[in-house]
Parts: structure tokens; C-alpha cells; sequence
């Protein structure tokens, strides 16, 4: 909360560095690289936490709950309704992947600014990974994942597509164009974490509605894939995908405009609010 480590719960917010008498720090970032350390830590203290000291908090004080990854991936055409609406085939021999710079990290209640007419929403499950992983098994990943927040693939469409191959990571990684929030919740407290209902509204209408469980892809499967490839550090961002709705798939197209206010939902994650603003000329 205001960029500090926090535990949420219904009175509020705790503040970690705090609570802990410092033995954790208060940049969010940092807890990562001690997940382990940090998860035994809150089940110790659990009933400690819940008369703890709390503090009220709305969106607005709330920051991305990974603020600088090391690395932030992005995997395509992984619903089945998103690939039919772009009429494209699915992917046969493994997840579709791309990379979006870490620098495009914001969090709940953004304002981002468009650089031009041609930006689209897209949005998506994002998992954080808790502990070091490389050539991880399916069976064992989601033991690899420190939680599950929400996304926001934001896509400059022409500069995606342009050039003799298209330029996915560019196109995606605008300042402001990959927000997550507003929290992060640990894969326990879903009934199924294999099957979470996630969508947005645009001004209010909805524009995306899908469940996870369609996913071509699931998580553990996006997880062995990248691991048997790139090492995992904790921290580490994986936008899963997105299902049908965007608007650049619409007859006539939908692009985000100037005072547009994008609500991103999922179930027990919560909602995360993005505003957009004209490019100052």
C-alpha cells in the first residue's frame, strides 16, 4: 500500500515491514526472493495478523503488487474463442510466446497515455512465480507460483503487426501497457485455481467474459514450457492469455480513446481500473 509491502484483509491493510519488526522490507519486490521464508512466516503469525494494527485502503493506494520483474512473458492465441475471433488455427506444438519489457509495469488505477489511435485491451490471469524453477514438471508448477493478480495486455495494434514479421513485444510494451492488480492472491484461496472466471468492461460495458479453464495452454503446462527454456526467477511475470472480446477483432473495430476508463475483474482477485489519455501533441 503506497508502494509499501502490505496484508490485505477485511479491516484493511497491514503494513509487513512493521508488523515484522523489520525483518521483512517494505519494498514489494524484495518479499519474492524470500517467498518461502515469507509464506511460513504469515502461517506463523496468522491469528497475530488478523488483530494486527490495519489500515483502510482504497484503489488509489494501491501499486503494482510485482513492480519490477526480471523477466515478464506473454503467451498468445491461448483461448480457443480468442484464436477463432482472430481466425487463426491453434497452436499445435507448443504455447506462443513473447516477451513484454518490464518497463510497461503499472498498477491498479493507471493513467496511461496513447500513442495513437490504434490501442487495443486484452484481458488476462497473470501468475508470479514464488521460487526458482528450471525444467520444471507440469505436475509440480504450481508449487513454483507465488500467486495470481490480474492483467492488462495493452497492444499498439499497428506497431505489433508492421514490418516483414510483426512485432508483438514493442507493440505491447508501451509506458503504462502491462498493468497488474490490484493484489496478489496465493492459489489456496480459489476453489479451483485451474478454473477462474476473469473479463473487463469498457466505459462500463463488457467487453470480455471467459473462464480459464479453456485455456489451450493451462498454467502448470505454460510453466514446464518456459522452464524447459528459460530459468524462472522469483517474481517472474506470465500473462496467460486472453479470451475473445478485443476490440480490434470487432466489426467495426474498438480502440481505446481519450477519457476511457477500462475495469479489468476476476473472482477473488477483484477488479483494477485503467484510465486512458490522448498523447500530449
Amino acid at each position: 500500500m503506497n508502494r509499501r509491502l502490505a496484508l490485505l484483509c477485511p479491516r484493511g491493510a497491514v503494513d509487513v515491514e512493521s508488523f515484522s519488526r523489520g525483518r521483512f522490507d517494505a519494498d514489494p519486490q524484495a518479499v519474492y526472493d524470500r517467498w518461502s521464508e515469507f509464506t511460513a512466516w504469515v502461517a506463523e503469525h496468522a491469528q497475530d495478523i488478523e488483530h494486527a494494527e490495519a489500515r483502510p485502503y482504497d484503489e488509489s493506494d494501491l501499486g503494482a503488487p510485482v513492480p519490477a520483474p526480471r523477466q515478464v512473458f506473454a503467451i498468445g492465441l491461448n483461448y480457443r474463442d480468442h484464436a477463432a475471433e482472430a481466425g487463426l488455427p491453434l497452436p499445435e506444438n507448443g504455447p506462443v510466446v513473447f516477451a513484454k519489457f518490464p518497463s510497461s509495469i503499472t498498477g491498479p488505477g493507471a493513467v496511461v497515455e496513447l500513442p495513437s489511435d490504434a490501442v487495443d485491451y486484452e484481458a488476462e490471469l497473470v501468475v508470479v512465480i514464488g521460487t526458482p524453477g528450471h525444467r520444471v514438471a507440469a505436475d509440480d508448477a504450481w508449487s513454483h507460483v507465488a500467486g495470481l493478480t490480474l492483467g492488462q495486455d495493452i497492444s499498439e495494434r499497428v506497431v505489433q503487426f508492421q514490418g516483414p514479421t510483426p512485432q508483438f513485444s514493442p507493440g505491447k510494451s508501451f509506458p503504462g501497457f502491462s498493468p497488474i492488480g490490484p493484489v496478489l492472491v496465493t492459489p489456496d484461496e480459489f476453489d479451483d485455481a485451474d478454473d477462474i472466471e476473469l473479463g473487463c468492461t469498457l466505459n462500463g460495458r463488457r467487453m470480455q467474459q471467459g473462464r480459464t479453464r479453456d485455456m489451450v495452454f493451462t498454467v502448470p503446462r505454460l510453466i514446464a514450457f518456459l522452464s524447459a527454456i528459460v530459468p524462472l526467477s522469483p517474481g517472474d511475470l506470465i500473462f496467460t492469455g486472453t479470451p475473445a472480446g478485443i476490440g480490434w477483432a470487432r466489426d467495426p473495430k474498438i480502440v481505446l480513446r481519450d477519457g476511457d476508463r477500462l475495469v479489468t475483474h476476476a473472482e477473488v482477485i477483484g477488479e483494477m481500473t485503467t484510465t486512458f489519455i490522448a498523447a500530449a501533441r
